[in-house]
């Protein structure tokens, strides 16, 4: 075979060799933007909404009663255009519909993108213009396809094109994830595959710990630099957009490593779903300016936990758990305890009860600024808000009816008037703010310093099975006007009764000051006051509006009216060394709230600036917040001292210790040292105990986790 016939070869033998890959690689391709295309295409139809929009349209291609001028952050109503055609194209191209191919519809297609296309409207607010924008637009070409023209369809890809990784919004966080998004969508729409190629490696290289935006080690989530939590709102939509890419990639040769899949299930489990109301609702202690969004309570979708399920068996009765509760299916089983220490957050679930404690510290600002005129009135709400919910519905849309100086939880001044929304915003002044748990049991710590008024107090949470106890003291105001710790702030469901001066009885609706109350009841959860009280109560009908918080333009002024119910102690004007103390029973009747009373299983072992403490004597677990070094005597037998600040848990037998967990709010020691008043021969991995035989006193020396775990638990068996 001469020179040129073995070249001709060669070249043939290799093209039929490389051939199939090749075709593979062109099929998988075109696979994926059928996928993508059938999942724009699989919402129903709405036919009496498209006929309306085709009847509706002007000659110019607009609709009344969209502000096509205001194009500020807090208007910007094209984004009802852009759906709009959405609708339309799916109606004009599904199967099945009486509109599919209708000429009018075709019609009043091209006058809308036409429209926009000529105006290409820029919103002052980024996120329209290279997410919002572009999605829509990128949807409307998938299911249109070849039924545009080249011009229209070379132009909406240009307004598209703004979603690339290179634009400001494309940082590491839920916005990058889903700019890539597009631009791979985009690419799918013009079958550009190598663009489609380097957007679907940085799809998968999102998923990853960050110390900085992203996804933290504690599988929390912070979208900006302020470190605010940011899980329920940026990090589930960071979590959805991957599980779309992944379900529809898997099969394929673009399909996501094991490593990427698993690391995002764990994000998913033990990061968005113990930070929603038995994994199916959003905690309203998590919540930013959405609360002041009208309809951001309701039940999450499966979506998300079955594309996982799809493409992967790991953590599989976990991810079918959490689809049978959404769907109604399963009632609450899954039981924890747990601190996202990069957040400054506590989540307790039980099954009848879900409860959190958000805070801020030095690390991690106090709340989201109020961008694009919502959440006006947030200034305390992450000042030690405790939250309970029993059934996920108890504060549903219930911010138009707020006093935003009374949140759950929280201890705050008084003050005339809430102070502008540009005061929302604050960095937290103090260190010593954390929590200790084991998993299912814990306590949490807050040293408080608000950042809006001078005031300052000690504030502690216990967390046991059916009940939990909260704790404050030193509280020390300086404003003239009162200090005051809220039980609760919800809407009225039901009698309110109360138990003073040894007699119970059931409120009328109205506003109460009482004394020598010992429990109050209301909607099966009992609050009890193991020293009498004098409350503040009030059951009845409270007004609003959803403009007071939100100023969208689409926010209704209207007057809002409902039945609320509040519950509050005060400290006075200035106090100097104010206090509380007082147990939560979620899920209780009448005749519960008499039994725990006489026969309350909790001691207060301490509640002073220096210590706050709290033993249950039925599960013999002792939590103890040392906010210096001390000693505490738990039983007559056994006495535990620390000889630094820190949160230490308990559990005995008798009175013998079986297990003992430590966290370091202040996130400043290497280990902790403690001192038992027994015998106690042991080692570990991560601790030594050194008994000296004279004394019967162990030494325990225990490691504490440092850089990104820093704040973390940890627990040892003994």
């Amino acid at each position: 075979m001469n020179r040129l016939g073995k070249f001709l070869f060669l070249t043939v033998v290799g093209f039929l060799l490389s051939y199939p890959v090749y075709s593979k690689v062109v099929d998988d391709f075109e696979i994926l933007r059928q996928r993508f295309t059938a999942d724009q295409m699989a919402p129903e139809v709405n036919v009496a909404l498209v006929q309306e929009l085709i009847s509706t349209i002007k000659s110019d291609g607009t609709w009344d009663g969209i502000n096509y001028q205001d194009v500020s952050r807090t208007g910007f109503q094209h984004g009802r255009h852009l759906s709009n055609m959405v609708e339309m194209a799916r109606a004009y191209k599904k199967k099945g519909t009486k509109l599919k191919g209708d000429a009018r519809l075709k019609n009043a297609i091209n006058l809308a993108l036409d429209y926009w296309l000529a105006n290409d409207f820029i919103c002052e607010n980024w996120w329209w213009n290279q997410i919002g924008t572009p999605n829509a637009m990128v949807s409307f070409l998938l299911i249109m396809d070849k039924d545009v023209t080249p011009v229209q369809a070379e132009k909406a890809l240009k307004i598209a094109g703004r979603a690339y990784l290179e634009a400001s919004g494309a940082r590491p966080s839920g916005d990058r994830i889903k700019i890539a998004g597009i631009l791979a969508k985009a690419s799918l729409f013009s079958r550009n595959r190598e663009v489609f190629e380097k957007a679907i490696k940085v799809i998968e290289g999102e998923i990853k710990f960050s110390t900085e935006r992203g996804m933290q080690y504690d599988y929390s989530f912070h979208h900006r630099e302020d470190w605010v939590n940011n899980t329920l709102s940026y990090g589930t939509g960071y979590a959805d957009a991957f599980a779309e890419w992944a379900a529809n990639v898997a099969g394929t040769r673009y399909k996501f490593s094991e490593k990427a899949l698993q690391q995002l299930t764990d994000y998913y489990l033990d990061g968005i779903c113990k930070q929603m109301v038995y994994g199916k609702t959003t905690d309203p202690g998590v919540m930013n300016r959405d609360i002041s969004r009208h309809g951001e309570h309701e039940v999450f979708g499966t979506a998300t936990p079955e594309r996982l399920l799809k493409v992967s068996d790991y953590r599989k009765a976990e991810l079918e758990n959490i689809v049978k509760l959404r769907k109604g299916e399963q009632a609450p089983v899954v039981e924890f305890s747990k601190f996202f220490w990069n957040t400054e957050h506590f989540a307790v679930q039980r099954q009848n009860f879900y409860t959190s404690v958000r805070m801020h510290s030095i690390r991690n600002r106090n709340m989201e600024e109020p961008y694009n005129g919502e959440g006006l009135m947030n200034h305390h709400r992450g000042d030690g808000t405790n939250y309970i919910s029993r059934t996920g519905k108890e504060y549903n849309d219930l911010a138009p009816l707020v006093d935003f100086q009374k949140i759950p939880g929280a201890t705050i001044v008084q003050k005339p008037e809430m102070p502008s929304e540009n005061e929302i915003q604050k960095d937290g002044l103090t260190d010593f703010v954390g929590g200790v748990a084991d998993g299912l049991y814990g306590a949490v710590a807050f040293d408080f310093r608000s950042p809006h008024d001078p005031l300052t107090a000690k504030k502690s949470w216990f967390f046991f099975d059916k009940f939990y106890v909260c704790l404050g003291t030193a509280i020390k105001g300086g404003s003239p006007a009162n200090v005051v710790t809220t039980m609760n702030q919800c809407w009225l469901n039901g009698p309110v009764s109360v138990m003073e001066s040894g007699k119970s009885r059931v409120l009328p609706k109205g506003e109460y000051m009482l004394e020598n109350v010992i429990w109050v009841l209301h909607d099966s959860i009992g609050y009890l006051f193991p020293q009498t009280e004098k409350l503040n109560i009030t059951n009845k009908q409270g007004t609003g509006s959803w403009y007071k918080i939100n100023h969208q333009t689409t926010t209704s002024k209207e007057e809002v009216r409902g039945d609320v119910f509040k519950l509050w102690v005060d400290h006075g004007k200035r106090p100097q060394n104010g206090s509380y103390q007082y147990v939560v029973l979620p899920s209780v009747s009448e005749k519960d709230m008499v039994n725990f009373t006489n026969s309350n299983p909790l001691v207060v072992l301490a509640n002073t600036a220096e210590m706050q403490a709290v033993k249950n004597t039925t599960l013999n677990i002792s939590e103890i917040v040392f906010y210096k070094s001390g000693e505490i005597q738990i039983t007559p037998g056994l006495k535990i001292s620390a000889d630094s600040p820190g949160v230490v848990m308990i559990k005995t037998e008798g009175n013998t210790v079986k297990s003992i967990s430590v966290a370091d709010p202040s996130r400043k020691l290497l280990r902790m040292h403690l001192s038992v008043n027994q015998k106690i021969n042991t080692k570990g991995d991560h601790f030594k105990a050194v008994c000296d035989d004279a004394s019967g006193i162990t030494e325990f020396t225990i490691d504490l986790p440092q850089t990104v775990y820093a704040g973390k638990s940890v627990t040892i068996n003994l």
